[in-house]
C-alpha cells in the first residue's frame, strides 16, 4: 500500500533513558512520544519486541508473537502496588546498571526477580483488578501463550538450555509428557503469563498514546525464528528437522557487503509446501498478531520471500550455501484475503533479482533505500535521491549500519570527495546533511535513526552484522529530549513537506512519573 510523505525515527525502548539499566515502557516512552510530536515526526519505527535470549538480538526471539519482559517498566508496578520503590532501589544497589548501555546480564538478574515478586503481590491480593484482566488475557491469547510459557517454564527448568536437550518426550511434545510438565511447573507458567500481560498491558496502551497524537508506530518481523523457539518446538512439521529435532538446513545470506563469508544466521528453514497445505495458517496467525502491536510492519530479508539462501547446516560459514524458490505470491494473496490490505514495508536490501521486485510491486509494498549505500561514484547507484522511488523508505542508515558520523570517518578520501560532490559543500556536520538529503527525497517516507539525529559517532552504533557481542546495547539520556533538537528537526520535516497534518497535545508532563513519598 502508499503511504502519505511522513518521516520517523528508528529507536528501539531498550534506547531510551531511565535508571533501571534498561530502556523500557514506562515514563521516557512517553517523554518520546511527546518528542517525536514536537519535531513534527509522524513514525517511531521500533526493533523487535520479542523475548531475546542468547546474544540479546531482538532477531532472534523465543517467540515471534510474545513481548519481551525486560521491557516492562517498574515505576508502572510500583504505582500499581505491587512493587515499592525501596525494594526496586535495594535490588539495583547490588547491580551495575549503566546509564549509557544496556548490560543485559545485570539488567536480567535484577529485573526479572523483581517481576516475580510483583505476580507473588498479585497473588497476596494487591491489585485485585489485574487478576480479572490476566484471567481474561490469559484466556484470549491462549492460541501462543500457553506453548509459550509452558516453552519458557521448561527452559527455566533446564537452567535455559534448548529445547533439543531437554527429555526425549518432552522434545517431542509426548502429550503424556506436557501434561505432567505442566503440572509440575504449574507456577513458573503463570508467572510466564503474567509477564506477557504486563507487557501488553503497558505497550498498547502507550501504541495508544501514539496513535492519538498523530505517531504511527512502524513494527519489525524477522523472516525467520529462532531455532530455540516455542515457534519451532510447538510447530516442528513446518520446519526442516531431524529426528532428533536438529535443523538439517539453516539461513543466512551469502558474502554481502557487511561480511565476506555471509551470514550464518542459523535459524531453521521453513517448509513452505507444509504451510501452503493449511493456507499458510501460521503465517496469518503471526502477522494478525503483529498488527495489533504495530501500525506497519517492515518485513525483514523480504527477498527471502522470492529465493532463501540455504545452508546445510553443517556448514561453519554461508559460503557454500544454495538460491532456493520461497513461496512468493502465494503467500502473500493468502495474507491479503485473510487480513486485508498489508501496511508492510519490503525489506529489500543486499543482493536482489529481478523477481524481488517483481513480488514487492505486485502487492504495491515499499522497498527500502539508504543512504550509506549511495555514494559509490555511480550517478546510476539507486540510493542516490535522485533515483528514489516514490513508493519507498528512505533511511539515513539503519540498525546495521554504523551511524553517519561513523560511517563518514570511516571512508577513504576519495570516497568523502564523492559525498561533497554530490552535496555541493565540506559536509562538516554529517548527520544532519544526511538527514536533509533524505527529506528532501521523493520517497514517500524518510526514517532517521536516533543516533543521527543526536550527531553521534561509530560509539553509539546499535549493530554490526555477523559480530557477536556489544551489540543492541546503546542507550541515550534524557537530556537529548530536549527543544533544540527538535525544532531543528522539525524544522527539515517542514521544508520538506513531511508534517502530520494534525499534532495533537502530548500528556501532561508529570502523568506517568512516580515521586516516592520522601525524597
Amino acid at each position: 500500500m502508499r503511504f502519505a510523505r511522513s518521516s520517523g525515527i528508528l529507536l528501539h525502548p531498550t534506547s531510551l533513558p531511565g535508571p533501571w539499566g534498561i530502556g523500557d515502557l514506562g515514563p521516557a516512552a512517553y517523554q518520546f512520544v511527546d518528542f517525536l510530536v514536537a519535531a513534527g515526526q509522524s513514525l517511531w519505527q521500533v526493533l523487535p519486541l520479542g523475548p531475546t535470549g542468547y546474544g540479546d538480538s531482538p532477531y532472534q526471539c523465543f517467540s515471534a508473537v510474545a513481548g519481551n519482559p525486560l521491557l516492562v517498566s517498574l515505576d508502572q508496578l510500583i504505582q500499581r502496588g505491587l512493587l515499592s520503590y525501596d525494594e526496586v532501589i535495594e535490588a539495583a544497589a547490588s547491580f551495575d546498571l549503566a546509564v549509557d548501555t544496556v548490560n543485559y546480564g545485570e539488567v536480567i538478574g535484577f529485573k526479572l526477580p523483581l517481576l516475580r515478586r510483583s505476580y507473588e503481590r498479585l497473588r497476596e491480593g494487591v491489585a485485585p483488578e489485574l487478576a480479572a484482566a490476566l484471567a481474561e488475557f490469559s484466556a484470549a491469547q491462549k492460541g501462543w501463550l500457553d506453548d509459550y510459557a509452558l516453552f519458557m517454564a521448561l527452559k527455566d527448568a533446564h537452567a535455559g538450555q534448548p529445547w533439543n536437550t531437554w527429555a526425549p518426550d518432552l522434545r517431542s511434545r509426548k502429550p503424556s509428557a506436557l501434561k505432567q510438565a505442566r503440572h509440575e511447573h504449574a507456577w513458573t507458567i503463570e508467572v510466564h503469563k503474567f509477564l506477557q500481560f504486563l507487557f501488553f498491558q503497558q505497550w498498547l496502551p502507550l501504541k495508544a498514546y501514539a496513535n492519538e497524537r498523530g505517531v504511527s508506530i512502524i513494527g519489525d518481523a524477522p523472516i525467520f525464528v529462532a531455532y530455540d523457539s516455542a515457534d519451532v518446538w510447538a510447530s516442528p512439521e513446518l520446519f526442516f528437522l531431524d529426528k532428533a529435532g536438529l535443523p538439517t538446513v539453516v539461513a543466512g545470506v551469502p558474502p554481502d557487503y557487511f561480511s565476506e563469508t555471509g551470514q550464518l544466521w542459523g535459524n531453521p528453514l521453513y517448509r513452505w509446501d507444509k504451510m501452503a497445505k493449511d493456507d499458510y495458517d501460521w503465517w496469518v496467525s503471526r502477522l494478525r498478531a503483529a498488527f495489533t502491536q504495530v501500525d506497519i510492519l517492515r518485513l525483514d530479508h523480504f527477498r527471502g520471500f522470492a529465493a532463501y539462501w540455504e545452508v546445510p547446516a553443517t556448514q561453519e560459514t554461508a559460503i557454500n550455501g544454495r538460491w532456493v524458490r520461497g513461496p512468493g505470491a502465494d503467500l502473500f494473496a493468502h495474507l491479503e484475503q485473510e487480513l486485508g490490505t498489508l501496511p508492510i514495508i519490503a525489506e529489500d536490501l543486499g543482493l536482489i533479482t529481478p523477481d524481488v521486485h517483481a513480488l514487492r510491486d505486485q502487492f504495491n509494498f515499499p522497498g527500502m533505500v539508504v543512504m550509506q549505500f549511495a555514494f559509490s561514484g555511480d550517478p546510476e547507484n539507486t540510493y542516490l535521491p535522485h533515483n528514489h522511488a516514490t513508493n519507498s523508505v528512505v533511511y539515513t542508515g539503519t540498525h546495521d549500519n554504523n551511524t553517519s558520523v561513523g560511517w563518514f570517518g570511516s571512508l577513504d578520501e576519495g570516497e568523502r570527495e564523492h559525498v561533497r560532490a554530490y552535496l555541493g559543500h565540506p559536509c562538516n556536520d554529517i548527520a544532519w546533511n544526511l538527514i536533509r538529503l533524505a527529506m528532501m527525497s521523493v520517497a514517500d517516507i524518510a526514517v532517521t535513526p536516533f543516533q543521527d539525529v543526536l550527531r553521534l559517532s561509530a560509539d553509539a552504533r546499535m549493530n554490526t552484522p555477523g559480530h557477536l557481542g556489544r551489540n543492541w546495547g546503546w542507550r541515550f539520556r534524557g537530556e537529548a529530549l530536549n527543544g533544540n533538537v527538535a525544532g531543528g528537526l522539525k524544522f527539515l520535516t517542514a521544508v520538506y513537506n513531511r508534517l502530520p497534518p494534525t499534532l495533537k497535545p502530548a500528556r501532561e508532563p508529570d502523568a506517568l512519573k512516580y515521586e516516592p513519598e520522601e525524597a
